[in-house]
C-alpha cells in the first residue's frame, strides 16, 4: 500500500494542495512544498486531459501523490485518469449508496470492480499489477449536499471507500446559505459534525476543502484530509499584497481577493 491509503492506514492526517491552472510547472512547484497530495481539478479548473497527463507526471516526479477530481461520476472519465497515473480519485456530487458503489466499481479492477485494463501511463511508474492497483488507488466520493448527508450511513457503508471529501460551497448552497465556508451558521457546523461522526463510526477518513487559516479548526473538528492551499487563490492573494506594498502611500487601493472562496 502506498500514497494516501498508506498515510491513512496509520492514522495520519494529510494536507494537500489544489490545482486549477493547467501547468506542469506549478504542479511540480506545489508538490515540492511537502504536501501529502496534490489534486488536479478537472471539474471546475481550466485543465484538460493532455494537461492532466503532464501535471500528474510533475507531481509524481516531485514526490507527492497526484490525485484528480473528475468532472462527474462517469466510469470512462475515471478510468482514463487512473490510466494516466492518478493515485486517487475525487468524485463530485455523490448522493446515494448506488452512486458511491459506481465510484468504487469504476476505480477497482475485477473482481472488486469493473475498471477496464489498460494503464499505459500509470504502468510506467507503478507497474501493471491489478491487485496492487486495487490496493493503491484512493477512492474519495464528495459529500456536498443535504441529500448526501441524509444518506450518509448508506454511502459510508459501501465497501472500498477510503475517504469522503466535503465541498463547503455546494454543501452551503443546499443548506440555503451562501456558497462559502459558513462556520458562523449552526446548520453548516452541524452538517460538518454529522459527516465527521459518520466517518468515525465507519472508519472512513473525513476530508474537506479548506485553507491555511481554517486548518486548525478543521483539524480540531476531526478532518484528516485537508486541502490548505490552491494555486490561483495563492497567486492572486500574494500579488495583491505585493501590489499594495508597491503602491505604498498612493491613494489607489487594490482589490482584495475573497480568501473565503471555495470550489
Amino acid at each position: 500500500m502506498t500514497g494516501l491509503r498508506a498515510h491513512w492506514s496509520t492514522g495520519e492526517t494529510t494536507l494537500g494542495a489544489w490545482l486549477s491552472v493547467a501547468s506542469p510547472i506549478t504542479a511540480e512547484a506545489a508538490a515540492r512544498l511537502g504536501v501529502d497530495y496534490v489534486c488536479i481539478d478537472t471539474q471546475h479548473g481550466g485543465i484538460d486531459y493532455p494537461a492532466t497527463l503532464g501535471m500528474i507526471q510533475a507531481v509524481a516526479l516531485a514526490g507527492s501523490s497526484p490525485i484528480v477530481r473528475v468532472p462527474w461520476n462517469e466510469p470512462g472519465i475515471i478510468g482514463k485518469m487512473l490510466d494516466a497515473g492518478a493515485e486517487g480519485i475525487i468524485v463530485p456530487m455523490v448522493n446515494s449508496a448506488d452512486e458511491a458503489l459506481a465510484v468504487v466499481r469504476a476505480c477497482r479492477y475485477a473482481p472488486e470492480g469493473a475498471r477496464s485494463f489498460g494503464p499505459l501511463m500509470a504502468s510506467l511508474r507503478a507497474g501493471a499489477d491489478t491487485t496492487a492497483a486495487n490496493r493503491r488507488i484512493a477512492i474519495v466520493p464528495m459529500i456536498e449536499t443535504v441529500q448526501a448527508i441524509a444518506n450518509l450511513d448508506e454511502i459510508l457503508s459501501v465497501p472500498g471507500i477510503d475517504a469522503v471529501y466535503v465541498g463547503p460551497a455546494d454543501l452551503s448552497l443546499t443548506l440555503g446559505l451562501e456558497p462559502r465556508n459558513n462556520d458562523e451558521h449552526p446548520r453548516f457546523t452541524e452538517a460538518l459534525e454529522t459527516i465527521v461522526d459518520g466517518c468515525r463510526r465507519h472508519a472512513i477518513v473525513p476530508g474537506i476543502h479548506s485553507n491555511g487559516a481554517l486548518a486548525a479548526r478543521r483539524l480540531a473538528q476531526g478532518f484528516r484530509m485537508i486541502t490548505v492551499t490552491t494555486d490561483l487563490m495563492a497567486m492572486t492573494t500574494r500579488m495583491v499584497e505585493e501590489l499594495g506594498q508597491a503602491r505604498g502611500a498612493t491613494s489607489a487601493t487594490p482589490a482584495t481577493p475573497d480568501t473565503n472562496a471555495v470550489y
